[in-house]
């Protein structure tokens, strides 16, 4: 009767193994956009934070320093975003209080 018990929850563990393959694998077409200074800098990346794109307004181009700014901003916006969407769709896949490691 254990050995029974055992073998459901090997198979259980096996599933939600899977489960969470795909999530994670679905996640990489996944885009979110960062954006700074109401639009004037975008990022697109990937939940896999993948940077797809860069989108610069022509007004930034004559201040450097402004510019790198922004970018670093529109990044940390992009990161963020990713760890929301990638945290909601694997919280499915996890017992309760269980943080995932990315």
């Amino acid at each position: 009767m254990m050995k029974g018990g055992m073998g459901n929850l090997m198979k259980q563990a096996q599933q939600m193994q899977a489960n969470m393959q795909k999530a994670q694998d679905e996640l990489a077409n996944i885009e979110v956009e960062g954006i700074a200074a109401n639009g004037l800098v975008k990022i697109q990346m990937t939940c896999k934070n993948e940077v797809k794109r860069v989108v610069l307004d022509d007004s930034l181009m004559d201040d450097k320093e402004t510019l790198e700014d922004l970018l670093v901003i529109a990044l940390k916006d992009a990161g963020a975003k990713v760890e929301a969407t990638a945290s909601a769709r694997m919280a499915n896949f996890m017992p309760a209080g269980m943080k995932l490691p990315f």
